[in-house]
């Protein structure tokens, strides 16, 4: 039995191109810093209508922003979310090499995302992300401790309405019922904190929310599987987090 989810994992990978890479300015490390280490391994392997995961690495673009969003931490980032350069000033990428990213990289995921929603029996979009465990200086939530899951709909804390955001992608009751299904099974949850939800959460959210269907995003700290020190996953820890998420996601689905 599959799911009726589709997941969608836009940050979980480190690779670089190596015609792009060799512009780079950071360190390996400071690349693996900006991946959201595990969530391949723990999402895309979900049993569910659909997974998709990036290949290349967000520095090189970023799935979760909008095509036309060009500021420095755009779809073509220039600095990480450390507020690091990502390139010596003489090699940032000119409009033609933008223009060439977004044809290569960004719409052949967004095309096979928007394909994967219409299948008639997925209900729910989960956006799946991880999560440092305490906020860095740049965050919302700077040097605070976090929760192993956040749910992010665009709204409040509720879940509800957040006047200025918009609509939401999934109704509070749902997103509640989503909250307790992870709470059930050991994780601590939040809501809306510090993450609401981005590009891919919100602008499919609205189109599915008037077909009856919804989007979440989810975001994981990475402390429950992840060695701080050398970025590596500890595997032991993974398994078991994925063991867990199963019976969460096998319980929504019986939910819903």
């Amino acid at each position: 039995m599959r799911y009726p989810f589709v997941m969608s994992v836009p940050h979980g990978s480190y690779q670089i191109p190596g015609e792009i890479g060799s512009s780079f300015a950071l360190t390996e490390k400071e690349i693996l810093e900006s991946t959201d280490m595990g969530t391949r391994e723990l999402f895309a392997a979900l049993p569910v209508r659909a997974a998709l995961w990036a290949r290349w690495s967000r520095l090189v673009v970023d799935l979760n922003r909008g095509p036309m969003q060009r500021d420095p931490k755009g779809v073509i980032p220039e600095e990480d979310y450390y507020k690091r350069k990502i390139y010596p000033d003489d090699c940032r990428p000119d409009e033609q090499e933008v223009e060439r990213r977004l044809q290569e990289y960004y719409w052949p995921y967004h095309n096979r995302l928007r394909e994967a929603l219409e299948d008639p029996e997925v209900k729910v979009l989960f956006d799946c992300h991880s999560l440092t465990g305490i906020g860095p200086a740049g965050a919302p939530d700077p040097f605070k401790w976090r929760k192993d899951i956040v749910l992010g709909n665009n709204g409040d804390l509720h879940g509800e309405i957040k006047p200025g955001l918009g609509m939401i992608t999934c109704p509070g009751d749902i997103l509640h019922m989503v909250k307790e299904a992870f709470a059930h099974f050991g994780f601590s949850v939040s809501i809306n904190y510090p993450y609401s939800g981005g590009f891919i959460t919100v602008h499919y959210g609205e189109k599915l929310a008037l077909r009856g269907k919804m989007a979440v995003q989810i975001e994981i700290n990475q402390d429950l599987y992840l060695d701080n020190v050398s970025l590596h996953l500890k595997m032991d820890k993974l398994a078991e987090i994925s063991k867990r998420l199963h019976h969460v996601f096998r319980e929504i689905s019986r939910q819903l």
